[in-house]
């Protein structure tokens, strides 16, 4: 017992010996701390960086510094693949600073956070089952530019939005009919009218319409439905006279998920 207390009081002993781990940013200034985080962001040390924004809001909480920090550490957080927090950076400075002259760029963040969401809709352009995808953050993506595009028309941000909304409608389209014709493999045709309707009803104009048309039609043909079937094979005779569908086939012209 006598030898155990020794060794505590030796331990402690050591312990208080030991140097300090000193903090090199101590006495930064706040210009300082902003250009070295930012240096850290450029050369994708992502989580440096972060520590040095998080820092320079804490130690300068008032001043344009502080307001930059806030919007810099969302992207880091968005190129650090970390949505959750780089979705709460964004929202935490648009409740702050809602009228701040660059809070258009924040909404747009929001969007491309959504947008480029890996566990989204848009891995279905990858070989696997695409009705195993939730598109909720493709229309949480959609919900932001458009956001953007009507609070800020004339921002430099909206002409992309409006590209990337363009994109998302026609891939949540896209994803119905993907859900349509799942159904309609198995049997289920009541169920691939309904997901084809509401494509063709949600999304007009999005090219999914033209295979959703066509679902409805065989899938109303299987019904024994010759009424609704020779409907939806006229309105889709209408819009698509050359409907590659018609000869058996997808249109050959690319990948219907590649606008630009």
């Amino acid at each position: 017992m006598k030898y155990a207390a020794l060794a505590l009081v030796l331990t402690i002993s050591a312990c208080g010996l030991l140097p300090e781990k000193v903090d090199e940013t101590k006495n930064w200034s706040a210009s300082k701390l902003y250009a070295e985080a930012r240096d850290e962001l450029a050369t994708g040390n992502y989580e440096t960086s972060i520590k040095y924004f998080e820092k320079l809001e804490s130690r300068y909480p008032f001043g344009t510094f502080a307001q930059q920090a806030q919007m810099e550490v969302a992207y880091a957080y968005y190129r650090q693949s970390d949505q959750a927090q780089a979705l709460a950076a964004v929202e935490r400075f648009i409740k702050l600073h809602p009228n701040h002259p660059n809070v258009d760029y924040m909404y747009y963040l929001r969007g491309l956070i959504n947008f480029n969401d890996k566990l989204g809709l848009f891995d279905f352009v990858s070989r696997q089952d695409a009705t195993e995808r939730d598109p909720k953050a493709a229309r949480e993506a959609f919900e932001s530019f458009k956001q953007l595009v009507e609070r800020f028309p004339d921002s430099v941000y909206a002409p992309d939005a409006r590209l990337r909304m363009k994109y998302l409608v026609n891939a949540i389209a896209q994803h119905e009919v993907h859900v349509a014709n799942y159904y309609y493999r198995r049997g289920a045709y009541i169920a691939a009218v309904n997901r084809a309707q509401f494509a063709v009803k949600e999304y007009p104009g999005a090219p999914a319409s033209e295979e959703a048309l066509f679902v409805m039609t065989r899938s109303y043909d299987a019904l024994g439905m010759p009424e609704l079937r020779d409907d939806a094979d006229r309105v889709m005779k209408k819009n698509y006279p050359n409907s590659v569908y018609y000869k058996g086939g997808r249109k050959a012209d690319g990948p219907w998920w590649k606008i630009w």
